[in-house]
């Protein structure tokens, strides 16, 4: 297959495209920087140039290719231009490839279901400060119904592994830094769902090889790792005490992040592709210490 890929350059498209092209697929990377165009390309992917907001390139990329896994996204990614963009995007693609059955992956968030593991079957609620988002992974789903393979890959709160540098582990490594200490709110009870990126990369492979149209597909590890194991593993890293710190330590997304207990299941996601994830689980991945090598 000949895949487009956007975000090609990021995080987990860096683990994406060399996953694709083992597997005998063709990727196409949206680039709109030199700089991502170079990274694309040592991949051994092709270039096409251009934004998100340039729906003439996004509409030419779908319809040259033979699927699409959409990862990029506007920063901040819950911001109103940010969900506009996405929305405009996810429609761009849907409506190149409708009545084609060719597939189209995009990413979302594993959900929070009060007392138990979220599941791949939990309604898609619009609600929150991801409202927006979540409409956006509503409307890609709808596009099955227009002859379209879509699925959505659900990302857990931690996307992990070597390189990881603006996720939420380096950032309270980095809070650990500046504080003497690294800290978690209340008993650090409550828990995270996480993923190997490398893991996360095999399950969007699948996905877009064989998912069936409408699925939601959890990239889950990790169901739940308790956020007071996290900080541990933290502070042996820097050699600094774990401790509980009121809620005023953290600062913006880190406060519900540390403070909601949100594991999330694969099982149903495993059963149906055959993923299995092999990579580290999290607390082993931050135990090499990678995490706290600084960057040169």
């Amino acid at each position: 297959m000949r895949i487009f890929v956007t975000g090609a350059s990021g995080w987990i498209g860096s683990a994406l495209v060399p996953e694709l092209i083992g597997a005998g697929h063709q990727v196409l990377g949206l680039a709109r920087s030199d700089a991502s165009a170079t990274a694309v390309t040592a991949m051994g992917a092709g270039v096409l140039r251009g934004d998100l907001d340039d729906t003439d390139v996004l509409r030419a990329g779908a319809l040259g290719s033979d699927g699409v896994i959409h990862l990029a996204f506007v920063v901040p990614s819950v911001s109103e231009a940010a969900t506009r963009t996405d929305a405009k995007a996810i429609e761009t693609f849907a409506t190149s490839l409708e009545g084609s059955g060719k597939p189209m992956v995009i990413s979302g968030g594993t959900m929070v279901t009060p007392g138990r593991p979220s599941t791949e079957r939990d309604e898609l609620i619009a609600a929150g400060p991801i409202a927006a988002r979540i409409t956006n992974m509503r409307a890609a789903l709808a596009a099955s119904a227009r002859g379209v393979r879509s699925s959505v890959v659900m990302l857990p709160r931690s996307v992990h592994g070597q390189g990881d540098r603006h996720g939420f582990i380096p950032q309270l490594i980095a809070l650990a830094r500046a504080n003497g200490v690294s800290g978690y709110i209340g008993d650090g009870a409550s828990r995270w769902p996480a993923v190997h990126v490398k893991d996360a990369a095999t399950l969007y492979r699948l996905a877009v090889e064989q998912a069936p149209a409408g699925a939601v597909l959890n990239a889950v590890g990790d169901e739940g790792v308790p956020v007071r194991e996290i900080a541990e593993a933290i502070g042996r890293g820097l050699n600094l005490p774990a401790r509980s710190l009121p809620a005023g330590e953290f600062a913006g997304m880190l406060v519900p992040l540390l403070s909601t207990d949100m594991p999330a299941s694969s099982t149903i996601t495993q059963e149906l592709l055959g993923w299995k994830p092999t990579h580290p689980g999290l607390i082993e991945d931050i135990d090499q210490g990678h995490y706290f090598r600084r960057a040169p």
